[in-house]
């Protein structure tokens, strides 16, 4: 057979300020046998998890920087022992990553809201939160803006954590491997909930999580011929170029302005429970270099 080269090309979702996307077409669910389902027309998803299985989604398409924005409603009541992943995340060993995880809790106790960073397959970079509102009453909008110079985590638009570019540092930042979004709900009861010591009440089965509102302003990699960034755009522009950046719009080229920037500080000193980079205990060589930029 003759070598074939496999290119990409990639092209412009721009989706952020219009109605929110289909499930239908946008995501296809991957496991749990029924559990998961795309109700009302594409416009609400639905995961299920009961004491057989779980289940699970993934996106179409991947992505290679973009803002991604997807709201939640999460198991209410006793859910300890479960939890519900949304994140992106490229395949083999020296993947990349970017973590929302929610892990449930017992009735009246809050979720923990734990975020992670993977670069060449190496994370160990938790932040976990607990969320100044009920997650389990209302739809709350979780987003991702990944772009050349950050990866930043936002709830209702709050930014929680900024995950910086500092590769001229020697630090290693996803860049290159396109990423699938992904979401699943899942027995975890080794590790979720108080460390493990509180396990899963299959009495309160079924546990469900609700999705909708799905936006990706991003740039979507597809087979074909040409690397270009923009469907609009006549020119051929690769990621990390001027071009790819006037293609993207304004979330390509964002950083957080200083008011912004103290927002998240007081995110981060009134709700954040665990930072791996005040935990030297973990790291006996010493914490992540990251960590004293």
């Amino acid at each position: 057979m003759a070598n074939r080269m496999v290119v990409t090309v990639i092209v412009l979702l721009a989706w952020s300020g219009m109605a929110a996307a289909n499930f239908n077409q946008e995501f296809d669910i991957t496991w749990g046998d029924g559990r998961g389902k795309i109700l009302e027309n594409g416009q609400l998803l639905t995961l299920t998890l009961d004491h057989t299985s779980g289940s699970g989604f993934q996106s179409k398409h991947e992505y290679l920087y973009g803002k991604i924005d997807m709201q939640l409603k999460l198991v209410p009541g006793n859910s300890a022992g479960t939890v519900t992943a949304y994140y992106l995340s490229s395949q083999g060993p020296t993947h990349d990553e970017i973590d929302f995880e929610f892990l449930g809790n017992v009735t009246g106790e809050p979720y923990t809201l734990h975020t992670n960073v993977f670069t060449q397959g190496q994370g160990n970079r938790e932040m976990q939160f607990r969320l100044w509102y009920d997650p389990t009453k209302d739809f709350h909008t979780y987003s991702i803006l990944w772009n050349p110079k950050h990866i930043i985590f936002m709830v209702d638009d709050m930014p929680i954590r900024d995950f910086r570019n500092l590769e001229g540092k020697g630090i290693a930042f996803p860049k290159n491997q396109p990423m699938r979004l992904y979401s699943s709900l899942w027995n975890a009861d080794d590790w979720a909930t108080q460390g493990g010591r509180v396990k899963t009440d299959w009495t309160h089965a079924p546990f469900s999580a609700s999705y909708r509102g799905f936006r990706a302003d991003a740039c979507v990699v597809a087979a074909g011929g040409r690397t270009r960034c923009g469907a609009t755009v006549g020119t051929d522009a690769a990621p990390g170029s001027g071009a790819a950046a006037a293609a993207a719009g304004g979330w390509y080229n964002q950083e957080l302005d200083l008011t912004r920037q103290q927002r998240m500080r007081w995110v981060q000193s009134k709700y954040m429970i665990y930072n791996y980079c005040t935990d030297p205990k973990r790291f006996p060589q010493g914490v992540p270099a990251e960590c004293s930029m």
